[in-house]
């Protein structure tokens, strides 16, 4: 039994539009043999997770999955349950499962949904183990892996803190995205978005961040501004401690002027004795060490979110109650037994650890760590209540005195804090401040919210929720807006058109394509970026106001989804290319990938189809979006009925791009006027021109804008490089083109062949990982096209042997009658068009369908600059005679 294959997709794919962990399982020897056929199998397998027994499988009633057992199940189903039972145990509420059959191998497909990737991959591999114990007959160890599992979750998960944030972004369907493995996320995309880390927004200024980290000027601003704050002096050594201490009179407490989290803290210091060891740990965490005087009284936390108080809680130093038995180091290793207590802040409460500290509040108290405390007896461990040396904490958000909210609302704002936990010394919260009833201690950044969000006494406060609203009020954005775009072929194009109508509105666009990353005009990343990577890395930009995606199948495949919802999917064309790769045997294959574009539209959306490919057609189906349906036919069932039923649809009429909607037909540009399509001869881009203008419409793009934007997008290397740019040398022609499959190669030779060239002369090769028979196709439709052709081999063969792509290629050129003698095999891209120029003749047309375009455009433009300075030579030369 092995795992063949095991990866994480941590957005929406083609399994879920949940995260998933996929593994390939090859049972071998188990493959056939149900589980009511292996002795004592179900048994084992409940006493192990007996938590199974509740699952309600595909019957849809709990214990559902125990009858499937009984009856008999086969292997590759229970490692799906297990793994999500595993899951479950260690606090992924997770149900989505499934495991399919890898054609007539003895393979499984499986998948199963996860939260966290690192606990999911391990659930997979744990699941698979133990199935594998059960039926070899061995002992399985399923507390420790829990436990592991357990700890990775905690390790790489978001904290409680994050995580509720997230959550709370989530319910208001604000896209989420992880920045790193730490507690950095990001809230909506492009120039909209936020970031946020722990509690502190990109909001908040440095200068703020750094005057809150300095308990001096947070002092001293906070006096100025008439908010009480306690007596004190910064020291730099023991006698000017000592000295300030009696100055202010005791009791004081020593901390470091740049601490956080209660660290290197000394509270209640009541004589000058007691001030050497105080500075001592003070100065471990800063030279500057801080003597105030000690406010008596509770310890509050009052967290100012904006121009709110969201949560109050009284903070309880770490302790321990004596029970007359235990020592208090026991009842300290018994307290943090406690699952909710973590090492740091990935759980709900933090555990107490007997420091130096600890160990100086003990000797105050008159105990040791193994004094043995009596029943009843509260033993304080720590002074400051933080959560994060060991406390607890109880709300008290509906008891603090509205003049103290306004305290602390005023001082978050003095410090520039737009989220603020305002550390409050005083009796009764619910007293006023300025009676002289306590004093503000601290202001802190990027405070903790674990003590509102697990109290230990009183309600749970939403403060996720109030801090996602206060970045995203009601009614205001918080995404750009993203169109899709998916297909076989001119998805590039379709994309460049788009994004060309949304520059023309004035719009900042941010663009993936198969040739780079764009914002506008310039390109931030050569290479093929249509993958999910590429989409994240745009949707990070805060000057975008429009993202348009190109979105190609193996991203789907691979990864998934860049993004969670897009506003707009386009999906051109379904046909034959890539099929037999990754999973994908056939049409209906491909349009199950592709149609992820489609399904994950927002449901106030669009979906852009083309009417006129039934494939396509069947997508509509996958999606809750409005539907806008293109086509070159006006007479297209579809689009008649579509429209019939209140639909929109943009069709050809009288070679005019026509816009039907609930208000009747609109007369828009003629085709001629568009020069993308050549007059009409480029029938393909006459369909992406139509896809663009769909999109455009249904991001409420003026039908003006859509129509000068058209009329101005041209064919050449500024607007769509690679994409059928026509170059003029000399006295023939040159059309570049990335035709890449059997689709391609036809519609680019038939467009050439309305060219009016003498002779039509094409350089073509093939991706290696197209099947045979797909590239002896195109071959064939490359022998019937072309008077000549030279055969050329990509320099990346996709698996192949060297030679193999062009001898296929070579086969079916021939098989299509093209006589030998008229066929050339040049492997090198270059070297096969330099000869081709060569040899040209007035009037030939060269058709190269390229791998590398910079390869190409170098000797077209080589070409054009020797034909500039032989003219200029001319020229010159002419003018010489003429002056003589």
């Amino acid at each position: 039994m092995l795992i063949r294959e095991l990866k994480a997709y941590n957005s929406r794919n083609i399994y879920s539009h949940q995260k998933v962990i996929k593994m390939i399982v090859d049972l071998e020897k188990w493959d056939n043999i149900p589980t009511n056929q292996i002795p004592k199998f179900n048994q084992r397998l409940l006493e192990l997770l007996p938590g199974l027994a509740a699952h309600y499988c595909s019957l849809g009633y709990e214990g559902g999955f125990k009858r499937r057992l009984d009856e008999g199940t086969y292997l590759a189903h229970v490692i799906e349950h297990s793994a999500l039972e595993i899951l479950n145990q260690v606090g992924q509420p997770v149900s989505f499962g499934q495991a399919r059959r890898i054609k007539n191998t003895s393979c499984y497909t499986i998948v199963f949904a996860q939260r966290e990737e690192h606990a999911g991959l391990e659930a997979g591999k744990t699941a698979v183990q133990m199935v594998k114990a059960i039926t070899t007959d061995t002992t399985f160890d399923i507390t420790e892996r829990l436990n592991r599992i357990q700890e990775l979750s905690w390790k790489f998960g978001l904290g409680p803190s994050t995580r509720a944030i997230a959550d709370a972004a989530l319910d208001r369907g604000i896209p989420v995205t992880r920045i790193g493995k730490g507690s950095i996320i990001q809230l909506g995309y492009g120039k909209y978005h936020k970031k946020i880390e722990g509690t502190l927004t990109d909001n908040t200024s440095c200068i703020s961040v750094d005057m809150a980290c300095d308990k001096t000027v947070t002092k001293e601003l906070l006096e100025q501004a008439g908010i009480p704050v306690p007596k004190g002096g910064v020291c730099r050594t023991i006698k000017e401690a000592i000295q300030t201490a009696e100055e202010i009179g005791y009791p004081v407490v020593l901390k470091p002027v740049n601490g956080n989290q209660g660290k290197g803290v000394s509270l209640n210091i009541q004589c000058p004795e007691e001030i050497p060891e105080a500075f001592r740990i003070a100065a471990a965490f800063s030279e500057n060490i801080l003597v105030e005087e000690y406010i008596n009284g509770n310890d509050y936390r009052i967290l100012v979110v904006g121009n709110q108080v969201s949560a109050v809680s009284l903070r309880i130093p770490a302790n321990v109650i004596g029970d007359g038995r235990h020592t208090i180091a026991q009842l300290v290793e018994l307290k943090n037994k406690d699952e909710r207590r973590g090492e740091d802040h990935e759980r709900p409460l933090t555990k107490i650890k007997l420091d130096e500290i600890s160990m100086a509040i003990l000797k105050k108290q008159g105990y040791l760590p193994d004094s043995i405390p009596k029943k009843g007896i509260r033993v304080y461990l720590k002074m400051s209540g933080n959560l994060s040396t060991g406390g607890e904490a109880v709300d008290y958000t509906d008891r603090i005195h509205p003049d103290n909210q306004q305290i602390a609302i005023r001082a978050a704002k003095i410090i520039g804090l737009d989220i603020a936990g305002i550390d409050i010394k005083c009796k009764n919260i619910d007293k006023p401040l300025t009676l002289g009833q306590g004093a503000v201690i601290e202001v802190n950044a990027s405070p903790g919210i674990r003590m509102h969000l697990y109290p230990s006494k009183g309600k749970v406060r939403k403060v996720g929720n109030a801090i996602v609203d206060m970045l995203f009020p009601y009614g205001s954005k918080h995404s750009v807006p993203i169109v899709s775009v998916t297909g076989t072929n001119g998805k590039t194009t379709t994309t460049r058109m788009i994004s060309h109508i949304l520059k023309t509105r004035g719009m900042r666009v941010g663009m993936t394509t198969t040739d780079g990353i764009y914002i506008d005009d310039n390109c931030i990343m050569k290479g093929d970026t249509t993958g999910p990577a590429s989409a994240k890395m745009l949707l990070t930009d805060k000057s975008i106001d429009v993202a348009v995606l190109e979105t190609a199948r193996g991203g789907i495949i691979r990864s998934g989804l860049g993004y969670d919802l897009a506003d707009i999917g386009v999906l051109t064309n379904i046909s034959e290319d890539h099929i037999g790769l990754d999973g994908v045997n056939s049409l209906e294959d491909m349009l199950h990938v592709k149609s992820l574009v489609i399904e994950a539209v927002k449901s106030n959306g669009h979906v852009v189809l083309n009417a006129d490919d039934q494939m396509v057609v069947q997508a509509a189906g996958h999606s809750k979006a409005s539907i806008i349906y293109f086509s070159l036919q006006e007479d297209n069932l579809i689009v008649h009925k579509h429209i019939s039923d209140g639909g929109i649809a943009v069709f050809l009429k009288d070679n005019y791009i026509t816009l039907a909607t609930g208000n009747g037909l609109l007369k828009s540009l003629s085709i001629i006027q568009v020069p993308s399509v050549y007059g009409g001869k480029l029938k393909y881009n006459i369909e992406n021109c139509l896809a663009a203008f769909s999109a455009a419409y249904a991001l409420n793009i003026p039908l003006q804008i859509i129509e000068r934007a058209l009329t101005s997008f041209y064919c050449n290397e500024i607007h769509n490089p690679g994409r059928f740019n026509i170059f003029n040398i000399r006295d023939f022609r040159v059309v570049v083109d990335y035709g890449h499959n059997l689709a391609g190669y036809a519609s680019i030779t038939e467009a050439v062949k309305k060219m009016g060239g003498s002779r039509l002369i094409g350089i073509i090769g093939a991706p290696g990982d197209r099947s045979d028979s797909s590239i002896h196709s195109m071959g064939k439709i490359a022998g019937k096209s072309f008077h000549q052709i030279i055969i050329k081999e990509d320099r990346v063969l996709r698996g192949r042997q060297a030679g193999e792509v062009s001898h296929l290629l070579m086969k079916g050129v021939l098989s299509s009658g093209l006589p030998k003698h008229a066929v050339t095999m040049i492997r090198n891209e270059d070297e096969a068009l330099r000869a081709a120029i060569q040899n040209a003749a007035a009037g030939d047309i060269i058709v190269v369908f390229y791998e590398d375009l910079e390869c190409i455009m170098n000797i077209i433009n080589q070409e054009t600059t020797k034909i500039e300075k032989q003219n200029q030579k001319e020229v010159s030369s002419d003018f010489m005679l003429a002056k003589a």
